[in-house]
């Protein structure tokens, strides 16, 4: 199956963007605890079904943009930045789990006094919203769990030498060229071969936004942990699926369906899409996130 493909009638504008990201999207910030840990995030829409979006390692709440825009139109839209992201504090642990990460998002959540209708989870996003989707009680459970380009994480057993090669070459290549650094090589393997200058540069800013400290936990718990240990916990009555853009070269298609398929959970593939596939593709996401939505409405 395939996502549908929609064409933006607008260009995109990094510009525009960032006029967008003081307007409408702006930064918030919330406390979560006793101790006065916070969670950064922003949020579009004033009405309709909550969508939670979760970025990935490489990303933050700002990347969401393009899809909050479109999103917003029909739903309240919440992305945070994870722990150690932005200006969220770090988690205590060196070594995180996605299990750690999910406590935190339950906190938030409860914090804003909001239910999830959808949480969807990008690359290590994904594993954090498994994590949480293992854990919340019922009364926290989303109506659906949607895993876009999903990390997988490399701590299942068997894995251990890939694991230790995954970590020791993130944090080679960090130590090796900064933060900066890696944002100026790395950008463009997130997108689409064919991705604009802009789309590029707004990959880019991003990257630049991370923090050392909170990048090195995350590459922590892509190193050690398992989407699937968390998959396996799931609760029958949340549903969910998963999508991936159909030129992704970072979590590929074909082991993004195997893990689908292991599950039994509908599958899709973003056109034209790389791994930021809500970035190449923002519309037809946005249109992926909203049918399922509307699909739970229907079935409540």
């Amino acid at each position: 199956m395939s996502v549908q493909a929609v064409m933006s009638t607008h260009p995109f504008r990094v510009a525009d963007a960032l006029a967008a990201l003081g307007d409408r999207f702006a930064e918030c910030s919330v406390a979560i605890n006793v101790r006065g840990d916070r969670i950064g995030y922003r949020q579009w829409g004033e009405r309709g079904p909550v969508v939670v979006l979760l970025h990935g390692i490489s990303s933050s709440a700002a990347s969401w943009l393009p899809c909050a825009q479109v999103l917003s139109q029909s739903m309240r839209v919440l992305a945070w930045d994870a722990p150690g992201y932005g200006h969220s504090t770090p988690l205590e642990q060196a070594t995180p789990r996605a299990a750690d990460y999910a406590v935190r998002l339950q906190a938030w959540l409860a914090a804003l006094h909001v239910t999830p209708d959808a949480i969807v989870g990008h690359s290590l996003g994904a594993l954090m919203a498994s994590a949480y989707v293992a854990a919340a009680p019922t009364a926290m459970q989303p109506k659906c769990l949607l895993l876009l380009n999903p990390a997988q994480g490399y701590g299942q057993p068997g894995q251990e030498d890939k694991s230790r090669a995954v970590q020791a070459q993130r944090l080679a290549t960090l130590d090796q060229l900064g933060i900066d650094g890696m944002a100026e090589s790395r950008h463009a393997h997130l997108l689409r071969p064919n991705a604009s200058d802009e789309e590029r540069a707004w990959v880019r800013w991003n990257m630049k936004r991370l923090n050392d400290g909170g990048y090195r936990q995350a590459v922590a718990m892509l190193s050690g942990d398992d989407i699937s240990a968390y998959l396996r916990k799931r609760p029958a009555s949340t549903p969910a699926q998963i999508a991936c853009g159909d030129v992704d070269g970072i979590t590929p298609p074909q082991g993004c369906e195997a893990l689908a398929k292991t599950f039994g959970l509908p599958f899709a593939l973003v056109p034209s899409a790389g791994h930021a596939s809500y970035i190449d593709a923002p519309d037809a996401v946005a249109g992926w996130i909203e049918h399922a939505v509307l699909s739970q409405s229907q079935n409540a």
